[in-house]
């Protein structure tokens, strides 16, 4: 059995503050003709990040501090205009793997659904909040729960050592689809894995088809 519930994600975060962040700006157009996703996470908010001649801006996908971070902290609206998929596919090629902001596109939002990326909101302070935390420190380590749908930031202790010990430092509540929210404690967000999980009842069901045996009885 595959298993694919999405129960919580721990990890570092990235901040990328700013309203109405569209799909163009996530994954600009001319990336869009490609035959897969692979490469795309490279080219994730690319005009944000480089100029015409290729040099990098002052962008968080840039900065070295932020590499590895797997938890995306956004504003309001984020994922806005075009109803692209490859904006998640994107973001999660990057290395994403849950959002958290103050408010998404519904379109953006079930696209990322489909592909095993939980999107959460929280209240703007609460964001804004974490958001500068990350800012001033990007070792914290964040925990989205989406079984009690919760946001726990949690910063590395003075002295700690190389066993990493953390200490809460914000912690607030979380909203987020409630269907989408099912689907991923289930696990049965990912189609082709119950497929997988189903194999039985599948051959169970073809046996039955007349289609499958010639119209044989």
């Amino acid at each position: 059995m595959i298993d694919t519930r999405i129960l919580a994600l721990r990890g570092r975060a990235v901040p990328v503050r700013g309203d109405d962040i569209d799909t163009d700006r996530i994954i600009p157009a001319r990336f869009l003709r490609c035959v897969t996703f692979d490469g795309l996470g490279a080219q994730a908010f690319r005009d944000e990040r480089f100029d015409e001649q290729g040099r990098e801006k002052d962008h968080p996908f840039n900065k070295a501090r932020y590499q590895g971070s797997e938890i995306l902290v956004v504003n309001r609206n984020f994922g806005c205009g075009s109803s692209r998929e490859h904006a998640p596919q994107a973001l999660y090629r990057w290395g994403i793997r849950a959002i958290v902001g103050e408010s998404f596109a519904d379109i953006f939002a079930g696209n990322c659904a489909a592909i095993g990326l939980p999107v959460l909101t929280a209240p703007e302070a609460n964001v804004r909040a974490l958001q500068t935390l990350v800012e001033a420190e990007p070792d914290i380590q964040v925990t989205l729960n989406l079984e009690t749908l919760t946001c726990r930031a949690e910063q590395p202790v003075p002295g700690g050592g190389s066993d990493h010990q953390y200490e809460p430092v914000l912690e607030f509540p979380l909203s987020m689809n409630e269907s989408h929210r099912q689907k991923f404690l289930a696990g049965t967000w990912d189609t082709l894995a119950s497929l997988a999980n189903s194999g039985d009842r599948i051959a169970e069901t073809a046996a039955a088809l007349p289609y499958m045996k010639g119209f044989m009885p």
